[in-house]
């Protein structure tokens, strides 16, 4: 565990009362725990097969509470990644250079093996793929995303390149010991020279956004040499990356045309003697959010690349690492989602008006109660979708990982926008301003939306498993349907979406109602089967009933709001 160190700012805030806090003010929500604060996430951990790690997670759950950890955030955003094209002398370096505190967070991120845990039997053979690595993994990286989501854009694309890598059996050996490492490297050095590496991803190009079939970026075999010292076909890349994320990677996947095909290569980011590897950084683009994460547009000119998998194949190299990240992205929403309940619960529960707590206010109940539902519905989901990660031979497992990857990112990723800003009114207007934490998971949410692909690409990819493997969806479906068994809800729910699969001629234009509608019958099975009573009802009896939802705080006048709030609560 890397060693935090003792806050730069002092928060007036945090003072007692009879130091000179004014009255009427709420404290800033530091210093939780965020694992044993959140009930929901206990239990989803456990109940997913991941109590193994549970001692783990709650001191990094201490980590990510602290203010020492909240600061670190903090400056990471308001100090941005600056690019550097040219040294003193004129040379092009083309870095890009960060705040301390990014270094920081993304050493706490490595220390945790947020980069690689699924993976390291790969390599240093430490237990099973099937030890439920990517349940605890997805736990780590809710704690950290709570707080600062930026830099785990790079921890993400790392671990998600490694299924593409380990199509390729060279590449494999030689790189992969420099993923699987719990240490962090930030030296401007060749990658073989370093103790460890991140891995980058340059996917998209200005004219072919999610449909990669359209990149014009192209590879070319190296005249001097038809293949590497570890076997991979060398090629040289010429065109450009219109978003290339985490650019100080030390190597990226990208996708570049040979022929007509598309394949994908492995690309380091400096060759023999630290030299630049034709990779040029045009600028860094201005995020609306997570902006501790530089993101540049890139001209490649004659850039090495290592072919992985075979020839014209690379869509089908690539897929396992779009599942991957789209489970972080869903896993990311969440954590959002979270830490503003988590804020704006802890507001009321400290603020008054008109003579009650917040919390107390009837109306201000309803609309915690609600956002609460979503959450937990939310975690549920996305944990139970890491759960099929771990155990995709199962085939029960590996239907859900594959039809249910695009639907959970859908519907975790779509949501998050609409509660947060709701939590924005729940805690007035200083949560607009960029002191507040809950203004960067604000901004941060719709950049990963997109991340994790716009929702009509899941959509399609929904659409498309429907179409090319339809055992997948009977297997789901059967599931849903034993689980959905006596409650009436749930089984109007089930039956509304058979009806739109048994009209093929208008599933395309009700797409999108399919893959939300499975979200939220999926998540509404879990809860009932897991969650309080209080908390599955109200969730089930309005995300599924007949009542038309615009607003939070509609339609949950009959429940049990208080359970559901305290349940919610980090301070119970």
């Amino acid at each position: 565990m890397t060693n935090l160190g003792k806050a730069s700012n002092e928060r007036p805030g945090n003072q007692d009362e009879d130091k000179g806090k004014p009255g009427n003010q709420t404290p800033f929500f530091e210093d939780v725990n965020l694992y044993t604060s959140d009930k929901a996430l206990q239990e989803a951990v456990a109940r997913e097969g991941g109590s193994h790690a549970s001692r783990a997670l709650v001191s990094f759950g201490l980590v990510c509470g602290s203010t020492d950890y909240y600061e670190r955030a903090r400056l990471a955003n308001e100090h941005v990644p600056e690019l550097q094209t040219h040294n003193a002398l004129g040379e092009r370096i083309d870095e890009v250079r960060y705040h301390p505190a990014y270094h920081e967070l993304m050493e706490i991120a490595c220390s945790e093996s947020l980069h690689c845990a699924p993976w390291l039997q790969l390599v240093n053979k430490q237990g099973s793929q099937s030890a439920d690595r990517q349940v605890a993994r997805a736990a780590g990286l809710f704690l950290s995303g709570q707080v600062e989501p930026g830099h785990l854009t790079a921890i993400s694309m790392t671990h998600a390149a490694v299924p593409a890598l380990m199509k390729d059996t060279g590449l494999a050996d030689k790189w992969l010991p420099l993923i699987v490492s719990r240490s962090y490297d930030p030296t401007p050095e060749a990658a073989e020279e370093k103790r460890s590496i991140t891995v980058g991803l340059g996917l998209t190009e200005k004219q072919a956004g999610s449909d990669l079939r359209d990149t014009v970026t192209t590879a070319e075999p190296c005249e001097t040499s038809s293949a590497s010292s570890d076997g991979a076909g060398v090629y040289k890349l010429t065109g450009h990356k219109w978003f290339l994320s985490a650019p100080m990677s030390d190597a990226f996947l990208m996708t570049a045309r040979t022929g007509e095909a598309l394949s994908c290569f492995f690309v380091p980011r400096l060759v023999e003697e630290s030299r630049r590897n034709g990779i040029s950084f045009q600028r860094l683009k201005k995020k609306l959010g997570n902006r501790s994460c530089a993101t540049a547009e890139a001209e490649l000119d004659g850039t090495r690349g290592y072919l992985v998998g075979e020839l014209g194949n690379g869509l089908a190299v690539i897929a396992d690492t779009l599942s991957q990240l789209r489970l972080d992205r869903a896993v990311l929403a969440t954590a959002l989602m979270r830490q503003a309940l988590a804020q704006a619960i802890h507001h009321s529960e400290h603020r008054s008006a008109f003579g009650k707590r917040l919390v107390d206010q009837p109306l201000v109940g309803q609309v915690l109660a609600d956002l609460a539902l979503d959450v937990e519905a939310a975690t549920a989901l996305v944990f139970r979708l890491a759960r099929s990660f771990d155990r995709r031979k199962d085939q029960q497992a590996g239907a859900w990982m594959r039809l249910m990857t695009p639907v959970t990112a859908f519907w975790t990723t779509k949501i998050a926008s609409g509660m947060i800003s709701e939590v924005l009114e729940c805690l007035g207007g200083n949560s607009y301003i960029d002191d507040m934490p809950v203004a960067r998971a604000y901004r941060e949410a719709p950049a990963n939306a997109l991340m994790a692909g716009s929702g009509n690409v899941l959509v399609l990819d929904v659409l498309r498993v429907l179409q090319r493997e339809p055992d997948m969806l009977n297997v789901v479906m059967d599931d849903l349907a034993a689980a959905s068994a006596d409650d009436p809800h749930l089984n109007a729910a089930h039956k509304r979406i058979e009806s739109i699969l048994h009209d093929p001629r208008q599933l395309d234009l009700r797409a999108r109602a399919l893959t939300e509608g499975l979200a939220v019958l999926a998540a509404g099975t879990i809860l009932r089967a897991h969650a309080p009573s209080a908390v599955a009802e109200a969730f089930i009896a309005t995300r599924m009933g007949s009542l038309n939802r615009q607003t939070y705080g509609q339609g949950v006048d009959w429940a049990d709001t208080r359970a559901i709030i305290t349940r919610a609560s980090p301070s119970s």
